[in-house]
């Protein structure tokens, strides 16, 4: 039976990456295929019904879809993650000459974040802010690439753009684009400060309904944790994809994401999307 895994089309990258691993994955005897979706909402449903086996999903996709599934008497697990999608922490950073000294220093003025849907830039960061006392702040949105879970990180770009010409007094991201936001220019040395950090979360995870055949799917994870970096024909894969190698999934870090979607109201205990600005 084939293995049908569900991903998102958040770049053109996307179909490099998992055109290089269907044919890897074939080439070891698995007979596996996938499918592109233009958001996540619509993958999220598709695996929580049963109509393809395996999600590539973002942390807010496995929230959603292990609610949907429990919703519909299915479960599904976290199956493989990348080795760069655990233990992460996102950034409140202001410019270098801010007073600020503290999130509550930000009280009156303006945060920027990603687009409505980033846990990363929008959803965790504003989170610890509530958390850290920070109520009395306007909250300046960037939405670039609404429905990609903020895979698309034009929102975080435009929000550390919108800092450096002084138009918000912070602006929110994961620490990784921070660094590349350096390197790149787009926050010019020097002209930043990391105000606060939020506590470490989890990322993307590979995940599986109940209803997949058992043993095709199994292999499928035996063989992602098997890829090796120093393989010539998989290493400009897992380069495009952002990982050195693939490690067992874990559920142990999507808390911060999870109380974020619940003080939001961003999907409701079944999974129904119920954030009113969220259209995907």
């Amino acid at each position: 039976m084939t293995l049908i895994m569900g991903g998102v089309a958040y770049d053109p990258k996307v179909l490099t990456i998992w055109d290089g691993f269907r044919q890897w994955l074939r080439g070891q005897g698995l007979d596996f295929d996938y499918v592109l979706y233009s958001h996540y909402e619509r993958q999220v449903e598709d695996l929580a019904d049963g109509r393809i086996h395996a999600a590539w999903n973002s942390p807010l996709a496995w929230l959603r879809t292990e609610r949907l599934a429990a919703a519909r008497g299915r479960t599904v697990r976290s199956a493989v993650m990348r080795d760069t999608d655990q233990d992460l922490t996102s950034v409140v950073v202001v410019r270098a000459d801010s007073p600020a000294t503290t999130p509550g220093d930000l009280a009156g003025g303006t945060v920027g974040v990603g687009a409505v849907d980033s846990p990363q830039s929008t959803l965790i960061p504003l989170s610890f802010l509530r958390h850290s006392g920070l109520d009395d702040v306007r909250v300046r949105r960037f939405d670039v690439g609404v429905g990609l879970h903020g895979d698309h990180i034009g929102g975080e770009r435009d929000a550390a753009r919108a800092l450096v010409a002084g138009e918000i007094d912070a602006a929110c991201m994961i620490d990784g684009n921070h660094l590349l936001f350096g390197q790149e220019g787009t926050l010019p040395a020097g002209s930043t400060r990391v105000l606060a950090q939020t506590g470490v979360y989890d990322h993307c995870t590979m995940a599986i309904v109940d209803t997949a055949p058992a043993d095709e799917a199994d292999e499928f994870v035996r063989l992602l944790l098997s890829m090796s970096y120093a393989d010539p024909q998989v290493r400009p894969l897992l380069d495009l994809e952002g990982l050195k190698q693939w490690v067992p999934g874990r559920t142990s870090g999507f808390g911060p994401l999870a109380r974020a979607v619940d003080e939001t109201g961003f999907y409701d205990a079944a999974g129904t999307v119920t954030a009113r600005e969220y259209d995907p």
